[in-house]
C-alpha cells in the first residue's frame, strides 16, 4: 500500500521532486519576506524613536499598525 503511494504507478519519480522543489521555493520566499519585514520594522521603530515625545504619542494614538509594530518590536522606548 505504502509502496503504491510512493511510486504512484511510475510517476512518483516526477511528482516527489516537484513537491520538494515547490516546498523549498515556498520556504525560501517565506524566509526572504520575513527577513525584509523585520528590516522594515526595525527602520520604522528607529524613525519613531527619533520623533519628539508629542509626535510619537500622536502617531501611536492614530495608527493601529504603528502600535502593533512597536509592541512586537523587542526594544522598548
Amino acid at each position: 500500500m505504502i509502496e503504491n503511494i510512493i511510486l504512484m504507478n511510475g510517476y512518483g519519480i516526477f511528482v516527489w521532486p516537484s513537491f520538494l522543489i515547490t516546498l523549498l521555493a515556498c520556504g525560501l520566499f517565506y524566509y526572504r519576506t520575513r527577513k525584509t519585514l523585520k528590516k522594515y520594522e526595525k527602520e520604522f521603530a528607529q524613525e519613531i524613536k527619533e520623533l519628539s515625545l508629542e509626535k510619537r504619542k500622536t502617531v501611536l494614538e492614530n495608527s493601529k499598525i504603528a502600535t502593533r509594530i512597536l509592541s512586537s518590536y523587542k526594544k522598548t522606548f
